[in-house]
């Protein structure tokens, strides 16, 4: 019997595959030469010119004489294979500064932020708690926790946004409108002073719901993050009871902060 997948999906599978593994591995060199992606793969050099065209149509890297480059632009860190793999310890320290924060009883909302998704493995220290977040991956790492310890995961569903692998649209909103959780950890890929940005409208309307359906409220972003600008605001900082950032973080950025009475916690 067939399987329901041709050969020409099944070549097309395979192409993704391997788009999406070079995506990782110029991300994770930084920088690297068509030939070796070829002697990587093992495919010829005209197919890895095809993948890359592709990759930077789609703003995940960017080609030069000689060479292809990570894109560092907001598109690409919207891309989940870049944002799993960058700053990896900053986000470790940031998550475990968060947890402090995160007491047995509470119901807590997650975003889809990588930083986040950090604190996952953490709460099986705080049970019972009920959890509520859009993204995909944290509810799956979320409903095996649930298995060891006395966890209630409330996946907030809509229309699945793959960048993000996270849940979007009116319907999401919705449902975190009919919530009220104690507390709300929640990250953005740009901050200019004292004010949150991000580049995408439709994640900004999610953003901005969950700063609404919750008590308190963490900010949780890593030094590269400060400093940028993205095309849409989402909040003042001000809103938030906490920012929490690395000891990368501009001491410039951390003084304006503390003129502007925004409350901060630098996690080493």
């Amino acid at each position: 019997m067939s399987n329901g997948q041709g050969p020409f999906r099944q070549r097309e599978r395979k192409t993704e595959t391997r788009q999406r593994q070079i995506a990782e591995h110029v991300a994770a060199q930084g920088s690297c030469s068509p030939q070796e992606l070829a002697a990587e793969f093992k495919v010829s050099i005209m197919t890895i010119h095809r993948d890359l065209e592709q990759l930077e149509r789609r703003g995940i890297v960017r080609r030069f004489h000689g060479g292809v480059t990570a894109q560092p632009s907001g598109v690409f860190e919207s891309q989940m294979s870049y944002r799993m793999m960058s700053r990896t310890e900053e986000k470790q320290a940031i998550a475990a500064a968060a947890l402090r924060y995160v007491d047995a009883g509470m119901s807590v909302l997650l975003d889809d932020s990588t930083t986040v998704m950090h604190m996952i493995d953490g709460l099986r220290d705080r049970a019972p708690l009920h959890v509520a977040t859009t993204f995909l991956e944290g509810l799956r790492r979320l409903s095996q926790l649930a298995t060891e310890v006395d966890l209630t995961v409330i996946g907030l569903g809509g229309v699945y946004d793959m960048p993000h692998d996270s849940f979007v649209g009116l319907q999401t909103i919705e449902q975190i409108a009919g919530l009220q959780a104690d507390a709300l950890f929640l990250s953005t890929s740009a901050i200019s002073l004292t004010d949150a940005f991000h580049q995408e409208e439709r994640i900004v309307a999610l953003k901005r719901a969950m700063v609404q359906a919750a008590t308190r409220r963490y900010l949780l972003v890593d030094h590269s993050k400060l400093g940028r600008v993205a095309l849409h605001k989402i909040v003042p900082l001000d809103v938030f009871d906490l920012v929490i950032t690395d000891s990368g973080a501009d001491p410039n950025v951390l003084a304006a902060w503390k003129a502007a009475g925004i409350r901060y916690e630098v996690a080493t």
